[in-house]
């Protein structure tokens, strides 16, 4: 599942900041599958430096594998038994095909690149079935299933899913298929773990996450809890996984310098459900002024992590600090490529001027969802 932002959306958020309208993202049916020649590409490919063109060339790769019946009975009893299993450590086994443990590895280096992560992420590709309907066609069908890459674009009218002989088939986006399908994905709570990771670091260097030294020295400090949470969606393509969220907390340090910190919400999976986190949002012991700013955002596409990073930092570093509180939101917004409001570290929703008395429900500024919050108070062991 994906809380996406529409390019169209995505020019409402840049005119923020000028009141442009929401322009809803328009889902397209095709016909049921039917087979194409090998010729006819894959949508969704881009290249062999990106996370879908990665996606891709792996899924053809295990398509290809699959004409090895006991290898394929292999794949089927781990597909079933498991909602994603690693593929690097699928492929290690004695049963599969010469070379393709070899070619998920060098895969799973190519994702961790594509994605600014660290060069010791370990693997990141997975393998799942497309849809829990397809569980019983699996099971009676003793042909190959097919397979697809998850890719990056929740606006793609088709998915191009590929056989053991090398055929490129094209299934509709918004209908789940009555043939099993294995999809290639990457895990993208390990993902963005790392991912943030990666942004912290980096904001550390940079000084935007500073440590609140010059906090006077109390039993505790103030937090801003999240109760309850609420996030709206379009519908989505069957072949998307579950949603990946995270939060960019902002305000002013207590050195007077813009402030930013990375909360990672691995638990929001799906749309239109309620989740009860009491997870810690802001911790205001690191804040000079009692207002800070969210933006919350999803990645589970081709976000590229030193990149958001370099961009969030390029430019929250030239605001500084007037003696009043500003809001950050519009400058994060602003900051981030337009490239990655369509399937990758998309922007789901932002709350202005959070303070520490906020409680009750708070309604995001695109309507996209709300969030409880109460204050919380931290106290020293």
């Amino acid at each position: 599942m994906h809380f996406a932002l529409t390019p169209a959306r995505r020019g409402a958020v840049a005119l923020a900041l000028c009141a442009a309208s929401l322009t809803a993202l328009q889902a397209v049916a095709l016909p049921a599958a039917h087979a194409t020649s090998p010729s006819s590409g894959s949508a969704g490919s881009s290249g062999a430096a990106s996370v879908s063109g990665i996606e891709d060339a792996t899924a053809r790769t295990v398509a290809a594998s699959l004409a090895d019946p006991a290898w394929r009975d292999q794949v089927r009893t781990a597909a079933l038994g498991s909602a994603q299993v690693d593929l690097a450590l699928l492929t290690a086994r004695a049963a599969a095909p010469a070379a393709l443990n070899s070619r998920v590895t060098a895969a799973d280096r190519g994702i961790v690149r594509a994605k600014g992560l660290a060069a010791d992420t370990g693997s990141l590709l997975r393998l799942r079935l497309g849809a829990d309907s397809m569980r019983d066609s699996l099971l009676r069908s003793a042909a190959s299933p097919l397979v697809a890459a998850a890719g990056t674009d929740e606006k793609a009218a088709a998915v191009v899913a590929y056989d053991s002989n090398g055929r490129a088939h094209r299934l509709s986006s918004r209908t789940v298929p009555d043939v099993p399908v294995y999809v290639v994905d990457i895990d993208v709570t390990k993902a963005v773990s790392a991912g943030l990771a990666t942004v912290n670091r980096q904001f550390t260097a940079r000084g935007l996450d500073a440590p609140a030294a010059a906090a006077p020295q109390t039993a505790g400090f103030w937090t801003t809890r999240v109760d309850s949470v609420y996030l709206n969606d379009d519908e989505e393509p069957w072949i998307l996984g579950d949603a990946e969220i995270f939060s960019i907390v902002s305000g002013f340090g207590l050195d007077g310098k813009v402030r930013v910190d990375t909360v990672d919400m691995p638990y929001l999976d799906d749309d239109h459900t309620t989740y009860y986190p009491n997870q810690i949002l802001v911790n205001w012991s690191n804040y000079k002024y009692n207002l800070a700013d969210v933006v919350m955002m999803e990645d589970d596409g081709d976000t590229n992590y030193a990149d958001l990073a370099k961009a969030l930092a390029d430019a929250l570093l030239t605001i500084t600090d007037q003696g009043a509180y500003i809001p950050l939101v519009d400058a994060i917004l602003a900051a981030i490529p337009s490239s990655w409001y369509t399937n990758d570290a998309d922007y789901v929703d932002s709350w202005y001027t959070l303070a520490q008395s906020s409680t009750g429900r708070l309604t995001g500024a695109r309507a996209n969802g709300w969030m409880t919050v109460s204050p919380y108070f931290v106290s020293q062991l």
